[in-house]
């Protein structure tokens, strides 16, 4: 690690941290929450329905990334009606997980040592992403 990262990730803590105490003035009323869950509700709806003219794998990945905007769009949501730090820490855990979740569908596509290998790069991106997360919790929490 160079000694310019540890104050690149400070930055972009504190910038996260910002971000965080200008969403938690923003909460959304309880109406504004429903309507807005409903549009992601719809959404998700509208492109999985998309994939219904797919098949085999691309389906599949169809599907998943359907999926997995819903999910980090959900826990967007949530962050942004709660303004709670923990909540923000969660979009970045699902964003992470759901990345990992498309590319190994993607990898599908792949036979033998290739797909092996695409899986495998797929889960150091997805642990290299939680690690970051886990290292700004800790900058976070030493501030």
């Amino acid at each position: 690690m160079t000694t310019t990262q540890p104050m690149k990730l400070a930055v972009l803590v504190a910038a996260m941290m910002a971000l965080a105490s200008s969403h938690a003035a923003d909460k959304l009323s309880k109406d504004e929450y429903k309507a807005e869950k409903a549009k992601i509700e719809a959404n998700y709806k509208t492109d999985k329905a998309a994939c219904d003219g797919q098949q085999g794998n691309a389906k599949d990945v169809c599907e998943k990334e359907a999926t997995a905007k819903e999910k980090v769009a959900l826990a967007d949501l949530d962050f942004k009606n709660t303004g709670k730090d923990s909540d923000r820490v969660k979009v970045e855990k699902v964003k992470a997980e759901q990345d990992y979740a498309v590319a190994k569908e993607k990898c599908e596509d792949m036979k033998g040592a290739e797909e092996s290998a695409c899986k495998k790069q797929a889960k150091a991106a997805e642990a290299k992403a939680k690690a970051d997360i886990k290292a700004e919790k800790k900058v976070a929490a030493s501030s």
